[in-house]
């Protein structure tokens, strides 16, 4: 059936379609149904939606992510045709019972979520199902390669390194300094890295600050090939495409299945070609990682999953009880990360953390023997090398003419919040303070976001500054402000906790 274009204004996560129940009758389909659109030789699956009124008979209501991926506009003709639903919902069952998946019916089912084969329902079902049932390391291994296979890959023609930090803890900037000291000293790290989801900043709006990062897989090689490195943007290359649109399922659920952060992390670091890999875990309370034996059995399933791929992987559990550094949010995180580059006074826990992993790097590149990684990390911070680096990485992607990070842009209103009273910070809630930001507008407005003065055990006097939240305009820091009022996510004591038996007059 020809049916004309009507497009309707509203994404809506996949690719839907909603037809006049005249037009729907005869076709034979009903509501969750699908149906082939196409036109000019351009073929896509769509969900189908029924409607008596909204569109009129002989149209088709096209939302903006299927008109977008088939490039129709109003009044353009598409072709309707019905089509049955994929294997891959009888494979997603079969895991929701509970039974182990084969690697031929995983492979469907990653295929049918990179061409949008699956409704939101099935993809929220079979994201559920990992959830709830788990899969053993042959599923795991399967579905990386699944997720390879669908995507682009890169080859180079030497060893590859990269890094990547599974996340939870706000402020976690240490990537900017640990790439270009590694790169520095020669080795080459086609680094990508995700936007924030639930954070107030990931690498990539960091990075964005100050260059483009929505590069090419072409940009990348060619950027790796010339100074050794990239720090770009993950979703503008088609690298296991089925990892993005499983994030989409998972991040309104609220779950993030063990299983597919491990295929998730590493078919992303197979597809550059990763020969080896540092592997960052934080560790503690309101992380995704709470104690040591959770931490334990990341990294050692991340190391085995790793020798199935062909990679060596080691991995770093750090301390992730409160922000890395005292900077939350794009352009306050790239001000602070450029600081430690140009040898200014920063919180210790960001060089210690950077220059941590950067020396892992080079040691399993060889550049020193074990043990003496992190001293050669500092030293090469020190001296200049690692700036000089990640200005070339700037340069390279396209800078947008920052070199200093007193340059940096950021917020131009802000609130101090000030101490209650006198004491010594015993707690600072992660997910508190992230919430702070992102009220502020982290990450879309890039200047938003919270400078801490105060971290966790340090002394505080009653009227001190704790925290600066800032923001590009003034109704967000007023509502930012109220929130932190409210929520209090630093939490003061004496040092005399109680008094027994207590004095009352």
């Amino acid at each position: 059936m020809e049916l004309k274009v009507k497009r309707i204004d509203l994404e809506v996560g996949g690719y839907e379609i909603v037809l006049n129940e005249d037009d729907a009758r005869e076709l034979g389909l009903y509501p969750q149904e699908r149906a082939k659109v196409g036109i000019k030789g351009n073929l896509t699956t769509a969900i189908v939606s029924v409607s008596e009124s909204m569109i009129k008979p002989g149209e088709i209501g096209m939302f903006v992510d299927i008109s977008e991926k088939l490039g129709v506009k109003n009044g353009d003709i598409v072709k309707v045709t019905p089509t049955t639903r994929p294997m891959s919902v009888d494979y997603i069952k079969k895991k929701i019972n509970g039974e182990k998946l084969k690697k031929d019916e995983i492979y469907n089912i990653i295929k049918d979520i990179t061409e949008d084969n699956l409704s939101t329902i099935e993809l929220a079902s079979y994201v559920t199902a990992l959830q709830i049932r788990g899969m053993d390391m042959d599923e795991t291994e399967w579905t990386t390669n699944a997720m390879v296979d669908t995507g682009d890959t890169i080859d180079f023609e030497y060893t590859v390194f990269d890094v990547h930090s599974i996340g939870g803890v706000p402020g976690n900037k240490y990537a900017p300094i640990a790439v270009p000291i590694a790169a520095s000293l020669g080795l080459k790290i086609p680094k990508t890295s995700s936007r924030a989801i639930s954070s107030a900043s990931g690498t990539a709006d960091l990075m964005e600050v100050l260059t483009r990062v929505d590069l090419g897989i072409n940009d990348i090689k060619r950027i790796v090939d010339e100074v050794g490195a990239t720090l770009a943007w993950g979703g503008a290359v088609n690298l296991a495409p089925a990892d993005d649109k499983i994030v989409r399922v998972e991040y309104p659920l609220g779950i993030d299945p063990h299983s597919q952060v491990l295929a998730s992390v590493m078919a992303k670091k197979k597809a550059v070609g990763a020969d080896f890999m540092v592997l960052d875990i934080p560790m503690g309370p309101e992380t995704k990682v709470p104690d040591e034996r959770v931490a334990r059995k990341y990294a050692m399933d991340f190391i085995e999953l790793g020798s199935r791929l062909g990679i060596v992987v080691e991995a770093a559990v750090t301390y992730g009880g409160q922000p890395v550094g005292r900077a939350i949010g794009p352009a306050l995180e790239a001000r602070e990360a450029m600081m430690a580059l140009e040898g200014k006074k920063v919180s210790n826990s960001l060089i210690e953390k950077a220059t941590d992993i950067a020396g892992m790097l080079l040691e399993l590149g060889n550049i020193v023997d074990r043990g003496e990684g992190k001293e050669l990390a500092k030293e090469t911070l020190k001296n200049g090398r690692a700036r000089e680096k990640f200005l070339e990485i700037l340069n390279a992607q396209g800078s947008k003419g920052i070199e200093k990070s007193d340059d940096i842009p950021i917020g131009k209103y802000h609130a101090d919040i000030h101490s209650p009273d006198e004491g010594y910070i015993s707690i600072v809630s992660n997910g508190k303070l992230v919430r702070i930001a992102r009220t502020a507008g982290a990450p879309k407005d890039k200047g938003a976001g919270i400078i801490l003065n105060k971290k966790k055990s340090e002394k505080v006097e009653k009227g001190e500054v704790l925290y600066t939240i800032y923001a590009d305009s003034k109704a967000k820091l007023d509502e930012a402000v109220k929130i932190a009022k409210m929520l209090k996510p630093l939490q003061i004591e004496g040092m005399l906790l109680e008094r027994i038996p207590s004095y009352k007059k």
